[in-house]
């Protein structure tokens, strides 16, 4: 049975389409649906809960050494209040997950992971970790509400002096308080616009989602549900796990490897390495001919499959349809035309750069 996050009553009162995801009834959109919400995170504000996310406390001596092991990126020179993307890797060089990792001050950290990885995550960590340190899954206290947009700056500052604002985009303010109520505030979000999301108590959270939407009404304020979240991220070509990141596929071939450190050792660093250079490559397809590339759809030049496709949709700000897709090195120039096999029907699409939109 599914549950619910600290906003369900939120989303009610909003005539929220709830649906089942990652063991949470959410609203996949509201009244306003998807295109409209979409819209309003890139040119207004939008208003997401995100409490589903997982929140892993890390704390002990030898915390700094755990991370550096069990994850791609390398977290020895992070400042406090530094956030930092990064990847756990299985012993094949598949990925475990994508996730943040912010440094809350000396030998403690807080890991947010995706929602439906939170307990295989957990467990993974749990089975890998050595010496002085604890891991705790803090998941079902921790409400997160995301603020996204470019107005989402100047509504929160209707609320709260500008300095307790993060300045740099990961990093964020662990002693934040807005309007009575602590939180953390991070200057993160996966809609490709600048925004911030807060992490704070359960009880808290209706009270800041009611206060945000009043103080946001004169910026046009949007609450917004999964359907645009995921638009916006495929929009802002930023990979989801169980499309462009599985245990099948490796950082390095994800396009990710600015978030893996070879200078360190880490789980999974040796098969990337004995797996050399990548034979396939995530692209971005603009869908040049009639219909929309989903996600399984094979993708063919000249009766030859060369890759498929991970994710897509018609992207409401860039206004064509996209996919992101995995396809051979070879074949993976920009300008080239392939041919997706919808059900049978063809439907033609060209390789262009990556990101689809950026602000």
């Amino acid at each position: 049975m599914e549950k619910k996050t600290p906003l369900y009553d939120v989303h009610i009162k909003y005539n929220g389409k709830m649906v089942p995801f990652a063991g949470y009834l959410l609203p996949v959109q509201y009244e306003t649906g998807v295109i409209k919400e979409h819209m309003a995170v890139r040119v207004n504000c939008g208003l997401f809960d995100v409490s589903h996310m997982g929140e892993i406390k890390c704390t002990g001596k030898d915390a700094l050494e755990n991370l550096n092991k069990l994850m791609t990126n390398d977290f020895t020179n992070m400042y406090i209040g530094q956030a930092r993307y990064t990847m756990m890797c299985y012993s094949n060089g598949g990925i475990v997950d994508d996730l943040i990792v912010y440094k809350r001050k000396e030998n403690e950290y807080l890991l947010v992971v995706n929602a439906s990885n939170r307990e295989k995550d957990f467990e993974w960590i749990l089975s890998n970790c050595f010496n002085d340190v604890l891991f705790e899954d803090i998941s079902d206290d921790v409400a997160q509400i995301a603020i996204q947009g470019p107005k989402a700056k100047d509504i929160l500052c209707e609320l709260v002096e500008e300095s307790i604002l993060p300045k740099r985009y990961y990093s964020a303010n662990f002693e934040a308080n807005i309007q009575g109520i602590d939180c953390i505030i991070s200057k993160t979000g996966y809609t490709g616009e600048s925004g911030y999301e807060i992490y704070l108590a359960n009880q808290d959270a209706y009270p800041l989602w009611e206060l945000l939407m009043k103080v946001g009404e004169n910026y046009n304020i949007t609450p917004c549900g999964l359907g645009a979240r995921d638009t916006l991220r495929l929009e802002a070509s930023m990979p989801l796990y169980g499309h462009e990141m599985s245990q099948d596929i490796t950082p390095i071939e994800a396009g990710l490897s600015f978030a893996v450190k070879m200078n360190k050792d880490f789980i999974g660093k040796q098969a990337i390495i004995d797996k050399g250079e990548p034979s396939i490559k995530r692209v971005g397809l603009k869908v040049t001919g009639k219909g929309i590339l989903r996600e399984g759809v094979k993708l063919f030049i000249d009766d030859q499959e060369i890759g498929y496709v991970t994710s897509g949709t018609k992207a409401p700000y860039v206004n064509y349809p996209i996919a992101m897709a995995y396809i051979n090195k070879t074949d993976s120039d920009i300008g080239t035309t392939l041919i997706g096999d919808v059900r049978g029907r063809t439907v033609e699409a060209e390789i262009i750069g990556l990101p689809f939109y950026k602000k």
